[in-house]
């Protein structure tokens, strides 16, 4: 019988071949935390006195608050600096960019395992990888012993077909097939894309596939390597870690789901759950105080550029606030070399550091009472964005940018 991509990915990684739903130990490639959830991590970890079992391959971030708004933060993120200098692992400091597409950019590869104490270490499933996101002692215990135990998830196969119509991308496709299964019908599985259009598409929107997997309740989002993943990882100068990783043709899924492409519109999610779906036709009415580009999930530079493009040559609407944070240093340098940064400002954006920021709702951007934030981020759940009383919608890019300009939800 063949074997999904979950199953090979953690086959190898345990010796053996296993089942859905075993409970295994296999071992780790990469652990990784934020300044969120890295100091309880490093508590932990110091109580097994034992050294990083791989100091190489083990990056603490900061990034959720970045820089640091209190000085209580400020405490922590030295706490982190200083276990970084102590035992010799990779830090990340602020600027750098946000923990999920830094990994993706930098550290992770097809065929290996990362484990992140955040819950979007998924996106890295669009390289081939198994990532998935834990608790703080779970990474802790990573961090010492470079191993874990899993549930080997049952997998879904997504197999999406088709052209997408003009101003639709992945985003929408992703918000569509959420809508479709709900924010807990895939718990705990591995949701595999295939099909053409998952073929067809840049790493740019496979990533952003990935990213919002857990959304759905999933353990991780994977796909196929291709001839786009060696062009990645070409770019970011690691082709030699370059594998291919196919799902068996025989494999046994537990749901199949077929989508066809070319009948998605522009969607939006609306407040306060992630699968609350409507069409942006159908919210025209609603007036949007803030427009927030940006995050792991749709701040990479193929976001800005369709962003900007929409923006040329316009002004955001005076009663609307542009937010643009582009989702790592080297992305904010690029958009930089292309003069995107130029047709924000031009058009009246407002730019803050690499990181995370609005989205966390830790700082910058925090809504105020009964105000509405149309956001390309992946979650929208009540406060997410630092005040209870703001409502949040989810949108592509394409939707954000034209939004930030009529004043409304407007595709």
């Amino acid at each position: 019988m063949g074997l999904t991509l979950a199953q090979k990915i953690l086959s190898e990684h345990c010796n053996k071949e296993v089942k859905q739903g075993e409970l295994i130990i296999a071992n780790i490639d990469v652990c990784a935390t934020q300044d969120g959830t890295g100091p309880l991590a490093i508590d932990e970890f110091k109580k097994l006195n034992k050294p990083l079992f791989n100091p190489k391959r083990t990056i603490l971030f900061i990034d959720h608050a970045a820089p640091s708004p209190r000085k209580e933060l400020s405490n922590a993120h030295n706490k982190i600096r200083e276990f970084a200098r102590e035992y010799g692992a990779i830090l990340q400091d602020i600027g750098c960019g946000v923990c999920h597409q830094r990994l993706v950019e930098d550290y992770v590869n097809p065929g290996e395992i990362l484990v992140g104490a955040d819950s979007h270490t998924c996106t890295s499933g669009a390289l081939g990888a198994f990532a998935t996101g834990m608790g703080s002692t779970d990474i802790a215990v990573s961090m010492a012993f470079g191993k874990t135990w899993f549930k080997v998830p049952a997998s879904y196969k997504i197999v999406v077909r088709g052209e997408f119509k003009y101003n639709v991308c992945s985003k929408d496709l992703m918000l569509y097939l959420i809508g479709l299964i709900g924010a807990d019908g895939a718990t705990y599985k591995a949701l595999e894309f295939c099909g053409d259009t998952i073929e067809n598409m840049s790493m740019s929107e496979r990533f952003t596939l990935a990213n919002m997997a857990v959304e759905a309740g999933a353990k991780a989002g994977l796909f196929e390597t291709d001839e786009k993943t060696l062009e990645f990882l070409k770019s970011r100068g690691r082709e030699d870690k370059y594998r291919e990783i196919k799902m068996d043709f025989d494999a046994q899924y537990e749901k199949v789901i077929e989508i066809d492409a070319s009948k998605i519109d522009p969607m939006v999610s609306c407040p306060h759950t992630v699968d609350n779906v409507k069409k942006a036709s159908e919210l025209n009415n609603v007036k949007v105080n803030q427009v927030f580009i940006g995050t792991c999930t749709n701040g990479r530079i193929e976001d800005l550029r369709v962003a900007a493009n929409i923006l040329k040559g316009h002004k955001v609407n005076p009663d609307t606030r542009l937010i643009v944070v582009p989702a790592s240093r080297d992305i904010y340098l690029q958009a930089s070399k292309e003069g995107l940064l130029d047709i924000f400002v031009e058009a009246g954006a407002n730019f803050l550091p690499s990181g995370c920021g609005p989205c966390v709702g830790v700082h910058g951007g925090i809504l105020g009472d009964n105000e509405v934030c149309l956001a390309t981020q992946n979650r929208n759940f009540q406060g997410r964005m630092g005040n209870t009383k703001g409502y949040i919608y989810l949108s592509s890019p394409y939707t954000a940018a034209k939004s930030a300009i009529k004043g409304y939800i407007s595709d």
